[in-house]
């Protein structure tokens, strides 16, 4: 029997779910739809093809992957126009941490910082 992997979505705990919330859909761009009286309560984040749960975290900061591990974005976001949702975003207030540029494993990419310091990259392989 053949299995197709369709997709992947981020879990993101957050420390206020709300927040976080507004911080995507009023920065970012996203789409919220809270699940907030289920027995796991989640807000579900859309975008495009992009889903991104928040749950809620047992503590009162988030720690980064570069904090945890030493370097490393928190999620990598494949994107077409990494120009114009660079410009979107910075007109929107977002912090760029990392302006476009080629890297040197050949990806095209920014990186953001959202309200919670995860840092987010936006980009694409190229040729």
């Amino acid at each position: 029997m053949e299995t197709n992997i369709c997709s992947v979505l981020a879990v993101f705990p957050v420390p206020d779910m709300e927040r976080t919330a507004r911080y995507y859909c009023d920065v970012l761009g996203f789409r919220a739809v809270p699940y907030l009286t289920v027995q796991e309560p989640h807000v579900c984040l859309y975008r495009d093809q992009v889903e991104i749960v928040l749950t809620g975290a047992n503590r009162g900061r988030i720690f980064p992957h570069r904090e945890l591990y030493g370097y490393g974005e928190d999620a990598y976001l494949v994107v077409r126009d990494q120009e114009a949702l660079e410009a979107e975003f910075r007109e929107k207030g977002a912090k760029i941490v990392r302006p476009l540029q080629l890297t040197d494993y050949n990806n095209r990419e920014f990186v953001l910082e959202d309200i919670d310091g995860r840092w987010l990259a936006f980009g694409m392989k190229q040729g």
